[in-house]
């Protein structure tokens, strides 16, 4: 199925663009600040995404895309990165619209913080040799305590709604790594990763949608903050 990529991301992006209208929750008051968040972030994970997809660290299905590729990905993967991002932040400033007190403690936050920034070090020291187990956890052991100094109440409610995210990230990514379907959309070289699978999601990637989302609301409220500072507490 050639479009099975492409419907996997439009399908993420419908509903959160569609609610975006909504007159309770007026997402699109945020898109001046959504919207370089997301392309600043692509900057960060597409070299990523291409130099391990020419060293075969990945790589894509072309049984599962239309043919089209740009720097050696396919126009689905540049794609993902603008939709699963948008419905991503949408889907956290929602249930914060509806849930304005979930959050952790500052105290608990910190904690948590330190507690995965050990624990991706640990990993990180033992697995040097695997490339997108080494790459994936130096960047979240990177970002955690950026985003911990300059937004801590970001990461108090995140933590949260993150675990929330992880539904529609192992319906999505279920299937992009070949739950439901005769084959992968995306492929992985287990030589470069730990070889742990949440069913057939590598462990690698909940992390990598951590920090992926991480990134762009962390820069979205920044951006916020600056151009329009009255909504920035939605976040």
């Amino acid at each position: 199925m050639k479009t099975l990529y492409l419907l996997l991301n439009l399908g993420s992006l419908s509903i959160p663009f569609l609610y975006s209208f909504h007159p309770k929750l007026k997402f699109y008051n945020y898109w001046k600040a959504l919207f370089p968040s997301i392309l600043i972030t692509m900057c960060i994970f597409i070299p990523w995404d291409v130099l391990f997809t020419e060293h075969k660290i990945w790589g894509f299905n072309e049984s599962y895309f239309m043919g089209f590729s740009w720097f050696g990905l396919p126009i689905e993967e540049w794609l993902f990165f603008i939709c699963i991002p948008y419905a991503c932040v949408f889907t956290h400033f929602a249930l914060l619209h509806y849930f304005p007190k979930a959050k952790l403690s500052k105290k608990t936050t910190q904690r948590v913080s330190l507690l995965l920034c050990i624990l991706f070090f640990s990993i990180l020291m033992f697995n040097t040799d695997k490339w997108y187990t080494a790459i994936n956890f130096l960047y979240a052991i990177v970002l955690i305590p950026i985003v911990s100094k300059y937004n801590s109440e970001l990461l108090s409610k995140y933590y949260l709604t993150f675990l929330v995210m992880l539904i529609p990230f192992f319906l999505v990514n279920g299937v992009l790594t070949g739950s439901w379907i005769p084959d992968e959309v995306v492929w992985y070289n287990n030589n470069e990763n730990l070889g742990i699978r949440l069913f057939t999601i590598p462990i690698e990637d909940s992390i990598y949608a951590f920090t992926l989302i991480l990134s762009n609301l962390f820069l979205t409220h920044l951006f916020m903050n600056k151009k329009a500072p009255e909504y920035s507490e939605a976040f």
